[in-house]
């Protein structure tokens, strides 16, 4: 027990969690392997392809890297810049050869490239509060 400033008791009991196994995955016959984007961007062309070459230099060393987790990755916990790549890869062989098509600034089906424009910038409101109208001009 611990007695506080207040004079509140108060304990904490910290333990281990009990263990669970992972569920167990099966592969479906005769189903197609998912296509997985893999998104990249720099902040000019050699910076994408430089990302490209570090991105396949990563595959290929890591063969046991999920495509699934390897996609979320990249399309969650990366900046996106002005300059981006997309690889639709169905498997490993699929992106490395994209991958290295883009990294050597070549073309591949697998892959598309592109550069953001900039456009008008709108806003939503939800509609969860207090809108009245005109409260965008405020901004």
């Amino acid at each position: 027990s611990s007695f506080g400033i207040s004079g509140t008791n108060a304990h904490v009991i910290l333990e281990q969690p009990v263990a669970v196994p992972a569920p167990e995955t099966a592969d479906v016959d005769g189903a197609e392997p998912a296509v997985v984007p893999l998104v990249l961007s720099g902040k000019s062309p050699e910076a994408l392809r430089d990302q490209a070459a570090r991105l396949l230099d990563t595959v290929r060393e890591r063969s046991a890297l999920s495509p699934l987790d390897l996609g979320h990755s990249l399309a969650t916990s990366r900046s996106a810049f002005d300059h981006r790549a997309v690889v639709l890869a169905t498997g490993r062989e699929d992106a490395l050869r994209a991958l290295t098509a883009l990294a050597d600034d070549e073309a591949d089906s697998a892959a598309v490239t592109g550069r953001t424009r900039s456009g008008r910038r709108a806003a939503l409101f939800s509609g969860q509060g207090s809108q009245r109208l005109g409260m965008g001009r405020e901004l």
